[in-house]
């Protein structure tokens, strides 16, 4: 059984409600799967896991939020992601996506093994949306 771990930042309770979404999925696909807010999380759950999704909405303008996860992700790039499947994800409330575009370059420049496009939500899911990140989750059991 695969093991796959949820890592994300919430401010509103969008993006947590995505995270349980792709939880749902990769659980749905047989994967053992653990969500842990970021202030939670180390690099061990990453480098342990066989897959990762990380979740975290557009803060200001259009940057990851910069008290946890920025630190977070600066901590994950100096390691060797490249085994290691990635999908990420978050809500927004205006932009185009911007940040998510530069969070897929960062990872993929730092070597991250990126198993899919990373998923927008604007505001709350709807069922669509919930849709939307349990394929994201069965993608990354997957991969």
């Amino acid at each position: 059984m695969k093991k796959i771990v949820v890592i994300y930042w919430s401010g509103s309770g969008n993006t947590e409600k995505m995270a349980a979404g792709v939880a749902e999925g990769a659980r749905a696909a047989e994967a053992e799967v653990r969500i842990i807010p970021v202030d939670q999380a180390s690099v061990a759950d990453v480098l342990s896991a066989d897959g990762v999704a990380l979740g975290c909405p557009a803060m200001g303008s259009e940057v990851l939020e910069e008290d946890e996860m920025e630190p977070f992700i600066c901590s994950l790039e100096q390691e060797n992601l490249s085994a290691v499947p990635v999908v990420l994800f978050g809500s927004y409330d205006w932009g185009d996506g911007e940040w998510m575009r530069d969070w897929e370059e960062r990872m993929k420049k730092a070597g991250a093994n990126l198993a899919g496009d990373g998923l927008i939500l604007q505001l709350e899911p709807d069922n669509d949306g919930m849709e939307q990140c349990r394929k994201l989750g069965k993608t990354l059991a997957d991969a």
